[in-house]
């Protein structure tokens, strides 16, 4: 009799199911001899003490510009206008080598620490002596598609699970109510890759991300019956599930070691106890006035205008981080928040080939309002302290001009910066070169491993020792590379 057959017979259907989830959350059964079980206790896979326990991944989709935002480059007021030159051959996406482009805008000191910003990100100025920035972070590539999955997944190509997955995976949920990786992504579209960005690849199919659209009538898809359906009693859903139930114990008896019918099993459990745990999770309406405000949502618009503006990004990004803060204290481990889509045009992604002050204006205004507003809650409620935020990108944009008032991809250098959970807070870290193409040092750039596997260490695992064999190598978040970044631990 296998284990399966042992739980049916026990308690039967979705209910032995879900007693084998009690089970395992207490350790008391032993993990697939596929190497596909997890350790769901809040504490299990744990190679030292933690600083942090959950993270906010926040991603910039189309390539934001650092020497716009955050990397002050007094040099390229100076050579605004003049013929850019670097010192070697450059190749770009789209040929963006024009006259040297100064930022879009002034940028001025803030904080005790006087980090100077950009002013369409003023907002995080409140915020700023919270925040870590690192400013050599180096690609491998200027494709979209590679360099978003390299910094989701840690590889440039598909089939490799994203952190998220690697965290779900490594230490578990801490909540039995909502899924431990949950993906909020922008409401106007997917960035490239799609659901690429949060799957769980070789991991089991259990720890890919949720997705939920808190702007969307239905957050979450088929969480409830298609009102369609309305007709079908509680009689015939009985029905429909004992069936569902034999058809799924029958599949699975053929198919030892494949887990794929176990993850859904699983998504179909927890999707029940969803229905009950995550439209109160959702419902922002319960929050008080003062933090409606402080997220920029005090008075929110029946409808948009139909170009970019300021405060619909500051809705749509605002509403997410508000979401995200509500998920991390019900016990979501991982959230994933995404601006920028994939959908051309009019653009609302940070790919500003054509006008950088049209595009990043309005998005960054947001992103930095709603950015600051989560950190100074996070602090407010205490989870700042055991949450790391990570703010990043794919790759940044060129000090040259594309166009006159555009910017080509820059995977040399770019920015990224982390807040709390054990992040060293008001430093800036690896500095980039007088124009920001590329690291000061270009022996010791920052890479995404690295930032991995910082992350990773914060939450308590070493980096090299979470693994899981594939095709007959021993697979891990930061492949054979990265480094724990320790000027940056606190």
């Amino acid at each position: 009799m296998n284990r399966r057959d042992f739980l049916w017979q026990s308690g039967g259907g979705l209910g032995g199911l879900a007693l084998a989830s009690l089970l395992g959350t207490d350790g008391l059964l032993a993990a697939d001899a596929t190497g596909g079980g997890l350790r769901l206790r809040p504490d299990g896979g744990l190679h030292h003490a933690p600083k942090a326990k959950r993270v906010v991944q926040l991603f910039m989709a189309g390539g934001a510009s650092h020497v716009d935002l955050f990397d002050h480059k007094p040099e390229l007021f100076k050579r605004h206008g003049q013929p850019s030159s670097f010192g070697e051959k450059v190749e770009t996406f789209q040929d963006g080598l024009g006259p040297w482009l100064r930022p879009l805008w002034d940028f001025k000191p803030y904080g005790r620490t006087g980090k100077m910003l950009s002013e369409v990100v003023a907002p995080l100025g409140a915020v700023v002596d919270e925040i870590a920035f690192i400013h050599n972070m180096v690609g491998k590539t200027g494709v979209h598609s590679q360099g978003t999955l390299l910094q989701t997944t840690g590889f440039n190509r598909p089939g490799f699970p994203s952190m998220g997955s690697w965290v779900s995976y490594g230490l578990g949920r801490l909540s039995d109510d909502l899924p431990s990786f949950v993906v909020l992504p922008d409401p106007r579209g997917l960035a490239s890759n799609g659901s690429k960005n949060w799957d769980a690849a070789f991991l089991p199919s259990r720890c890919q991300g949720t997705v939920v659209d808190p702007s969307a009538k239905r957050p979450i898809a088929d969480l409830f019956p298609d009102e369609r359906v309305a007709f079908a009693g509680r009689a015939g859903d009985e029905a429909g599930v004992a069936l569902l139930n034999r058809l799924n114990r029958a599949h699975a008896s053929a198919r030892p070691g494949d887990d794929r019918l176990e993850g859904r099993i699983h998504s179909y459990e927890l999707a029940a106890r969803m229905q009950l745990a995550a439209p109160e999770a959702l419902d922002v309406s319960k929050e008080s006035p003062e933090v409606l405000k402080l997220y920029g949502l005090d008075h929110i618009p029946s409808s948009f205008p139909a170009e970019i503006n300021a405060e619909e990004e500051t809705i749509v990004f605002g509403r997410r981080c508000l979401v995200a803060r509500r998920l991390l204290e019900r016990g979501v481990r991982f959230v994933q928040i995404w601006s920028g889509n994939d959908n051309g045009f009019p653009r609302r992604n940070w790919d500003s080939h054509e006008d950088v002050g049209r595009d990043h204006g309005p998005l960054a205004l947001g992103m930095a309002r709603g950015a600051a507003a989560l950190i100074q809650d996070l602090k407010r409620t205490g989870l700042l302290d055991d949450t790391i935020v990570l703010w990043t990108t794919e790759f940044g944009r060129m000090p040259s001009s594309q166009g006159g008032k555009g910017r080509d991809h820059n995977p040399h250098c770019f920015t990224t910066w982390m807040v709390g959970g054990g992040v060293k807070p008001g430093v800036s870290y690896g500095p980039s070169d007088e124009t920001g193409f590329k690291p000061a040092d270009r022996e010791h750039p920052t890479e995404v491993y690295d930032l991995h596997a910082t992350i990773l260490h914060l939450l308590g695992v070493d980096h090299t020792r979470l693994t899981v064999r594939n095709n007959g190598v021993d697979r891990r978040l930061t492949d054979v590379h990265g480094h724990v970044l320790r000027d940056l631990l606190a």
